[in-house]
């Protein structure tokens, strides 16, 4: 992790120096992906298709990132806004030194969607079923925590699992080879196994462990730019808002207008992703976006106490204030 986080802020002045001189054009803001467009994305999609921003004043571009390099670009300056998750968000403002500049200001997705899935003939039904089968490791401190605690919790064997280091972007393709589970999103890859009628077992994170029920995506901004403008902030987020909105009350339009900038996605995939997600991305929340504090700490709090965390920010890292 230490060896991660030195990397980060490496890459962090990098491309701060790299990006003197380049200044925010007035009027325009940039917001990075965290990955190539997807479902997680439409509602900025909607918004930019059907004139929200426009007519808040504002030019916006989106733009795919770099290899984990979203929210580096935003703390460098060199972006507005960026698609970030709070998982990795924790150890960023956890820092002794350079913390990232940046703070979650929305909820993409008011719950954990994500969780672990491995084919149905592995007889994977409960998270000690994992004992002694191989699971698909990104290799990270959280991730290898977050599975000894469901497992033990759950009466299993954690020290009998065989953490594979796999970083396929194809579920099945790695579910098909050397692994038994992996970690997925299941609006695409679990909605992806239901279209094409693969039998699957799924462990739900947030439904296991409450703590696991984190805020996963996020928009994310800087600091300093959202102090300079926060009625900027505020009109990005109120147009932002509306295009999940729509996305929520129209999913097979809203997953139209996503398909129309990103054709090379899979039409029934994407249309059965939105279906799923229209429930989802507002759920039980107030309002689209608003994120609950006691939520957001409970799982910062378990980082910390898991030693994830160099120090206690579980009150850290994000607001509703500029919400709509």
């Amino acid at each position: 992790m230490k060896n991660k986080l030195s990397a980060i802020v490496l890459v962090l002045v990098v491309l701060a120096l790299a990006g003197c001189g380049r200044k925010q054009t007035p009027g325009t803001v940039r917001v990075i992906l965290d990955w190539t467009p997807n479902t997680n994305h439409t509602g900025l999609y909607v918004a930019l298709e059907k004139g929200y921003y426009k007519e808040e004043g504002l030019e916006v571009e989106i733009l795919q990132p770099p290899e984990d390099g979203a929210m580096v670009l935003v703390a460098a300056g060199n972006a507005e806004f960026a698609v970030g998750f709070q998982e990795s968000l924790g150890p960023a403002l956890a820092q002794d030194s350079a913390p990232l500049p940046v703070t979650a200001v929305a909820a993409i997705i008011s719950h954990n969607t994500s969780g672990i899935i491995s084919l149905k003939q592995a007889g994977i039904l409960s998270p000690r079923d994992l004992s002694g089968k191989r699971y698909a490791s990104w290799e990270t401190p959280l991730v290898t925590e977050i599975i000894r605690t469901i497992v033990e919790d759950d009466g299993g064997d954690f020290g009998s699992i065989k953490m594979i280091p796999n970083f396929a972007t194809d579920a099945f393709s790695a579910l098909a080879t050397d692994v038994d589970a992996i970690w997925i999103y299941y609006a695409w890859d679990g909605i992806a196994a239901e279209i094409n009628g693969v039998g699957i077992n799924y462990l739900d994170l947030g439904q296991i462990n409450s703590n696991f029920d984190f805020y996963t995506p996020v928009l994310v901004t800087n600091d300093k730019y959202a102090a300079a403008k926060p009625d900027e902030v505020k009109k990005f987020l109120r147009a932002t808002s509306r295009g999940y909105t729509f996305a929520i009350e129209n999913p097979a339009d809203a997953g139209a207008i996503l398909l129309k900038h990103a054709p090379e996605l899979d039409r029934d995939l994407v249309i059965s992703s939105q279906e799923y997600l229209a429930s989802r991305y507002q759920a039980d929340a107030p309002r689209w976006g608003e994120i609950d504090p006691k939520r957001w700490a409970a799982f910062y709090g378990w980082m910390f106490d898991k030693g994830l965390l160099g120090k206690d920010i579980r009150n850290q890292g994000f607001t509703n204030q500029y919400l709509p």
